[in-house]
C-alpha cells in the first residue's frame, strides 16, 4: 500500500482527483447509513424475544413478595443473585434499577452534588474535578458537564488510564473527587484494564476523603474474539478498605433489550445503605416483573454466558468486516491507526491530526452518520482532532460493508486535502 505521506504534491493532486470522483459517486447514491451509536442490531435483539413470550408461572418471589405489587426497593432476590453470581459481588451490596445504568450513573452524580457522601460537603458547593480517561464515553462527559464539574483528561495506555497521572492528581488535589471508567473493552478503544491498574485504583491515595470511582462495567460479558478477565475491583477495594469509594454499574441493556433491560449498581456496606435511604424517597421500586422475566430467561450466570456467546458470534462477523476493510484499504498508507479490540462494541480510529472532523463531515454528506468528531473527549474537544469512534453493531452486513467503503474514501480524501494544504505552506 502507498504511503500517502511520502507522495509529492503532484502525486497528491492526482490522487485527490481520483478520490473526488469516487466520493461524488457515493454522494449520488442517496445512502442512509448509520454507525453513530452502539445500538444492537435486530438479529441481536431477536435472541431475546423469548423474554416477551415466556409465561410467568409464579408472581411470588422467593422472598414471598408479589412482584406485581409495590415493594422490594433494591430489587428481587432472584435477579440480585444472578448479578452477584455473574459479577462476584455480594447481594447485600447490590441495588437493582430500571432499564438504564446511565440513569443510575446520573443519579449517583446528582446525589453527590446535592447531598455529598457519608456526611461530606455536597459536591455542588465545591470546585469539583473529575478524572476522565480519554478517549472515553461521551455520555459520561455530558453528565459531568451538566453538573458543572471540571473534567481532566487522563490519557489511555494499553493497560488503562495513565495511573502515574491519576495517582499524582488524586493525592495532591482535594478538589479531585473521582474518576469515571469503562474498565473492560473501554468505550471507544476496547482497552482492558490490567490487574495492576485495577489494584492501583483500589488502593489509590486521595486528598479527598469522599473520592469516588465510577466503575461502569458495561461490557463485562461482551467478549467477541476472546474472553478477557477483569480483576475484581470490588474484592480489591475490600482488601484495602476502600469499598465505599467504589460505585459499580452494570446492565443487561446490550444483552437483551436496551429499552427494557435491567440495570444495577453496587457499593460498600456503608455507602450502599446511604444510597438506599435516598432511593426510598425517590422511588417505591423498579419494574419487578421485568426483573422476574429476565431472571426466568437466564436462570443463572451460565445462562447469560451462553446467550453472550451467540451475541458475540454476531458481533464478531461485523468486527471482521470493519477490521478487514481497514486492513485492506489503509494499512501502509500512514493515514490511520486503529484499535483491534477483543470485545465490547467499538473500534477506535486515529486519523492524521486535524482530519477527524473533516472525515465525519464528508461522510455525512454521503449519507453516512458517524459519532461526532470530538465526542470522545470532554467538552467535545479532541486536542488533535484525530479520534473517531466506529460502531459496527447496528447496520446490516450489507450496509456495514458499504459504510466502510464510504468511510475509507472520506478518510483518504480528507487526509489528502490536509497533506496538500501542508505541502503548499
Amino acid at each position: 500500500m502507498t504511503d500517502y505521506t511520502a507522495l509529492s504534491l503532484s502525486e497528491l493532486k492526482a490522487l485527490k482527483a481520483e478520490l473526488t470522483k469516487e466520493y461524488e459517486k457515493y454522494k449520488q447514491k442517496g445512502l442512509n447509513l448509520d454507525m453513530s451509536r452502539g445500538k444492537p442490531s435486530g438479529s441481536q435483539l431477536d435472541l431475546s424475544n423469548d423474554i416477551l413470550t415466556m409465561p410467568i408461572d409464579n408472581y411470588i418471589t422467593e422472598q414471598g413478595i408479589d412482584s406485581r405489587n409495590y415493594g422490594i426497593l433494591d430489587g428481587i432476590s432472584e435477579i440480585k443473585g444472578l448479578f452477584s453470581q455473574l459479577l462476584d459481588i455480594p447481594t447485600k451490596n447490590i441495588i437493582v434499577g430500571g432499564n438504564s445504568s446511565l440513569n443510575l450513573i446520573y443519579d449517583s452524580f446528582a446525589r453527590l452534588y446535592i447531598f455529598g457522601a457519608n456526611g461530606s460537603t455536597p459536591w455542588g458547593k465545591l470546585k469539583t474535578k473529575i478524572l476522565c480517561p480519554v478517549p472515553g464515553y461521551d455520555r459520561h462527559f455530558a453528565i459531568c458537564e451538566e453538573f458543572g464539574f471540571e473534567m481532566i483528561n487522563i490519557p489511555m495506555t494499553e493497560t488503562g488510564p495513565d495511573m502515574d497521572m491519576v495517582e499524582k492528581l488524586a493525592k495532591e488535589d482535594p478538589d479531585v473527587k473521582g474518576i469515571i471508567c469503562v474498565p473492560l473493552y473501554s468505550n471507544p478503544d476496547g482497552i482492558c484494564y490490567s490487574d495492576e491498574t485495577v489494584e492501583r485504583l483500589a488502593k489509590l491515595e486521595t486528598a479527598a476523603e469522599d473520592f469516588k470511582i465510577f466503575w461502569d462495567n458495561a461490557y463485562a460479558v461482551h467478549h467477541v474474539y476472546k474472553e478477557t478477565k477483569l480483576a475484581n475491583i470490588f474484592e480489591l477495594s475490600q482488601k484495602y478498605g476502600t469499598s465505599d469509594r467504589i460505585i459499580y454499574f452494570f446492565s443487561t441493556s446490550k444483552i437483551t433489550f436496551p429499552g427494557s433491560g435491567v440495570s444495577m449498581m453496587a457499593s460498600g456496606d456503608n455507602y450502599i445503605e446511604e444510597i438506599k435511604k435516598h432511593f426510598g424517597v425517590q422511588t417505591i421500586g423498579h419494574n419487578k416483573l421485568n426483573q422476574l422475566r429476565t431472571f426466568n430467561f437466564f436462570l443463572n450466570a451460565k445462562g447469560v454466558i451462553a446467550h453472550m456467546k451467540q451475541l458475540g458470534d454476531i458481533l464478531k462477523y461485523k468486527f471482521d468486516i470493519v477490521l478487514n476493510k481497514l486492513d485492506s484499504e489503509l494499512t501502509g498508507t500512514n493515514l490511520l491507526t486503529w484499535t483491534k479490540p477483543n470485545g465490547g462494541y467499538f473500534v477506535s480510529v486515529f486519523t492524521l491530526e486535524g482530519c477527524a472532523k473533516e472525515t465525519v463531515r464528508l461522510a455525512k454528506e454521503c449519507g453516512l452518520v458517524l459519532t461526532k468528531a470530538g465526542a470522545t473527549y470532554p467538552y467535545g474537544n479532541d486536542p488533535h482532532d484525530s479520534n473517531i469512534r466506529i460502531a459496527p453493531s447496528y447496520p446490516t452486513t450489507v450496509e456495514l460493508n458499504e459504510a466502510m467503503d464510504v468511510f475509507c474514501t472520506c478518510l483518504k480524501l480528507a487526509s489528502v486535502n490536509k497533506l496538500i494544504g501542508e505541502e503548499t505552506k
